[in-house]
Formats: C-alpha cells, sequence, structure tokens
C-alpha cells in the first residue's frame, strides 16, 4: 500500500460534441505530470442543469449509461483512476448526483450520491435530483481510504467527521460554485481537514454557465490545515502523504476522543430538518 500519491484536480467540464476528446487529452496530461487519480468537478460531464427549474429526462442516465461509460472507457485508455459523476437515474425513477470512482481500468469501483441539495436560483437542484440517503463510507481509491462530499456536503462538517472517524484520509469534494462565494468556502475546507485530520482537495466548474456566475479556484488543504494547492489552472497537481495524516491525528486535535454514543444520542433528539426547501422556510440558506 503506498504511502505517497498524486492527485490532479481537473477544473474543466466535458459535457459538449468534443467532451470525450478534451477528457481524454486532459487525462494524458495529468498522467504525464505524475497523477495517479484525477477528479473532475461536480457533474463535470453534464450541463449545469440546476441553472433552471426545467428538469429534462435527457439531463440523467440509468447506470451504465453513456456519459458514465464515456468515463469509464477515457479512464482505462489512459490508465488513470478517475473520480468522475453523472446524473444517475435510479430503476426507480429518482435521480441522484452521483460522484463515479473508475479505476485505471475503467471498471467502476464505486459510487457516492450528494446528500446536501440546494435550492435558490440558479442552484434549483432539488427540482432535478433527490437527496440520498445512505451513510457516508470511505473508498478505496487507488489504495488509500478517501471519501467523498460533493459541494454542499461540505458544509455541514459531520459528513467529513464521520468519513475521517472511520478511516478516510482524503475527502474529495467535487462543486459547483460562484466565484463570489470563494472567500465563504475557504474556511470551510481549512477547518474540515483540520478537524478531520485528513486532506481536503476540491475542484470546482470554471466558468459561468447559463447566467450563473460559477467560477473560482481549486484547492488542497493539508491535515494540519495549511493550503497545498489554490489555482484556477486547468490541472493542478497534489500529492498527499500518509504520514502527514497519521502524525495529524497523533496531535492536537486529532488525538481528542470521538465520543460517538454521546453525539447519537444528542442528534438522536434533534428534529430532522427538510433535505431541501424554499429560502426563508426552515432551512438555511444555502451557501452557494
Amino acid at each position: 500500500m503506498t504511502d505517497t500519491l498524486s492527485i490532479a484536480l481537473i477544473s474543466e467540464t466535458f459535457y459538449d460534441e468534443d467532451g470525450r476528446v478534451r477528457l481524454h487529452e486532459r487525462l494524458i496530461e495529468a498522467k504525464a505530470r505524475g497523477a495517479q487519480v484525477a477528479v473532475l468537478p461536480e457533474l463535470g460531464c453534464n450541463r449545469w442543469c440546476p441553472a433552471t427549474r426545467e428538469a429534462i429526462d435527457s439531463d440523467a442516465e440509468s447506470p451504465g449509461g453513456p456519459r458514465s461509460t464515456m468515463q469509464q472507457e477515457v479512464a482505462s485508455d489512459v490508465g488513470i483512476w478517475l473520480v468522475g459523476g453523472s446524473l444517475i437515474r435510479e430503476d426507480d425513477g429518482i435521480r441522484r448526483n452521483t460522484a463515479l470512482v473508475i479505476d485505471a481500468e475503467g471498471r467502476l469501483r464505486s459510487t457516492y450520491s450528494k446528500i446536501h441539495i440546494p435550492d435558490e436560483p440558479g442552484f434549483w437542484e432539488a427540482d432535478h435530483y433527490q437527496a440520498d440517503n445512505e451513510v457516508p463510507r470511505p473508498l478505496d481509491i487507488a489504495g488509500i481510504p478517501m471519501g467523498i462530499q460533493i459541494c454542499s456536503d461540505i458544509n455541514r462538517p459531520a459528513g467529513t467527521h464521520i468519513l475521517a472517524a472511520q478511516g478516510a484520509e482524503v475527502i474529495l469534494g467535487p462543486r459547483s460554485t460562484e466565484l463570489a462565494t470563494y472567500e465563504k468556502w475557504k474556511p470551510v475546507f481549512q477547518a474540515n481537514a483540520l478537524t478531520g485530520s485528513c486532506y481536503v482537495l476540491s475542484v470546482n466548474r470554471p466558468v459561468p454557465e447559463d447566467g450563473v456566475l460559477i467560477g473560482g479556484p481549486s484547492i488542497a488543504v493539508a491535515p494540519n490545515g495549511k493550503i497545498l494547492l489554490e489555482t484556477t489552472d486547468a490541472i493542478g497537481i497534489v500529492e498527499i502523504n500518509r504520514e502527514e495524516v497519521r502524525q495529524a491525528r497523533k496531535d492536537y486535535p486529532g488525538y481528542l476522543a470521538i465520543p460517538s454514543e454521546l453525539y447519537a444520542r444528542a442528534w438522536a433528539g434533534i428534529a430532522a430538518r427538510p433535505a431541501h426547501g424554499p429560502i426563508g422556510q426552515a432551512n438555511d440558506t444555502a451557501m452557494k
């Protein structure tokens, strides 16, 4: 099992006609620069459909659909792990914003679906897909336990903490956020890394789409909260070192107790909020 790994954050989308060719080129470039894993933004092979409230059937696909297959084929062609994504329509018709973990042979190894769903102008996500209800679990990505938190999931730090407590050493955060709100996101990435004693890496969709002012840097934060990478380049390369995680979990605050039964009792007494809802009602305004 490796102690170091290079990860490429690819801030580009690939839903146009030439998407397959461009993705192939970016993965080749990432691998040439030493990356063993590449991460795409949130729904990186889909248009940003939540720009409007209109849900179009063709934006989603069944498991193993053309967008998913394309990502698997390109990852296999290049020989690199890929954390991509697609809007997946399940057998019961429910649509979910799903990250796809694809190995260097093109096999779909695991998936993760978004839990926290915004519902506001430019991010009408509740009209397009539903929140998942599965407990986040670490995934084996290139031999290292990692967790995935898609965009707004990062803003409920319990997800990162649960993943880290289960052994995840890296949290990958594909996102679609506005440039104007980046300074609100940045301290959350740092706090999650520091309090989870893990790496936090996030890659954004790069440019405005359909009137939504999407944009902002890719970022990588070390387990001690130090920013390792902050770039608007199409490809950012980060090297992670598992020894940094081990050391962070020996140091403060990493060694502090995790009284899970106490937390569980507390959460059990708190009424659940809806997965989403209009701004101004019971839910918080989504930090987009």
